[in-house]
């Protein structure tokens, strides 16, 4: 599966039984929050998304915020809720976000939380930011920063996750 963001709608998440792939793409640290979910020691995941607006494909009224925001010279939040919306919202682009909320699977789609960025300033890069929280107030974060081209959806390093994930490493 190239589009995780197709999860949140069940019908499609449970459509057949196959194996599946799910390439982690940007999400830089799944294996470890993931295994804080698998030991219940996850206690919050943010994840924010920040890209140029020409490389989001968006659907309303996230479309509209974005117009707004492709002719002004600042950031503008678009998003910030749970994946599961976002997923809906913004079905191409935020594949890192529905990554987070598989392997953060103690918190699902409903209670990772996600946040889409539309920074006009953003010619050459997409910026992942991730929020890990965990008990007695642990806290990480990371700032991952992928060069991209303007206007383009993703970056290298998807293509690079799909085939580390058929390939099993």
């Amino acid at each position: 599966m190239l589009n995780p963001t197709a999860l949140p709608n069940y019908h499609s998440a449970t459509a057949s039984n196959r194996r599946l792939f799910v390439p982690t793409g940007a999400f830089w640290g799944s294996r470890d929050i993931q295994k804080m979910a698998n030991l219940g020691t996850l206690k919050g995941l943010t994840i924010t998304m920040i890209k140029h607006p020409s490389s989001l494909r968006l659907e309303a009224p996230l479309k509209e915020l974005n117009e707004k925001a492709r002719i002004s010279d600042s950031a503008v939040v678009l998003y910030d809720g749970p994946v599961r919306a976002l997923c809906f919202l913004a079905p191409n682009g935020v594949n890192t976000v529905a990554c987070a909320a598989i392997a953060a699977h103690s918190l699902g789609f409903d209670l990772t939380r996600a946040k889409l960025i539309s920074d006009p300033s953003l010619s050459r890069w997409h910026i992942v930011e991730i929020d890990v929280e965990g008990p007695d107030g642990f806290r990480t974060r990371t700032t991952r920063e992928n060069p991209a081209k303007t206007g383009a959806v993703t970056d290298i390093s998807t293509y690079y996750s799909i085939l580390a994930s058929i390939q099993g490493r």
